[in-house]
């Protein structure tokens, strides 16, 4: 049986106990989104890649447990650069996928 990479990342997020990935599909992430939709990781869809970088670091702070933020490629990736900054600040943890 093959695995795609796709699902190794879904996979990968479940072992470190994260239940909500924050962002916005794009071209380059579509196949995450595929292998999300058969997860127990719930998606929120955002309206900007910053949004989704916040909303992962507060979680992150509230819930005390690690949680994700997801853009594509290019500006969407940029995009999630302050969210990060800030998560990083506040030693918060988060894990960042990008395409």
């Amino acid at each position: 049986m093959q695995i795609s990479v796709s699902d190794l990342i879904v996979r990968y997020m479940e072992r470190l106990g994260i239940d909500l990935i924050f962002g916005m599909p794009g071209a380059h992430v579509l196949p995450i989104y595929d292998s999300l939709y058969h997860s127990r990781v719930r998606t929120v869809l955002v309206k900007h890649e910053q949004g989704a970088s916040f909303m992962a670091g507060g979680y992150a702070r509230i819930a005390h447990r690690p949680s994700a933020c997801i853009a594509t490629a290019g500006p969407g990736a940029t995009n999630l650069i302050t969210g990060v900054a800030n998560a990083f600040a506040e030693q918060q943890p988060m894990l960042v996928i990008t395409g």
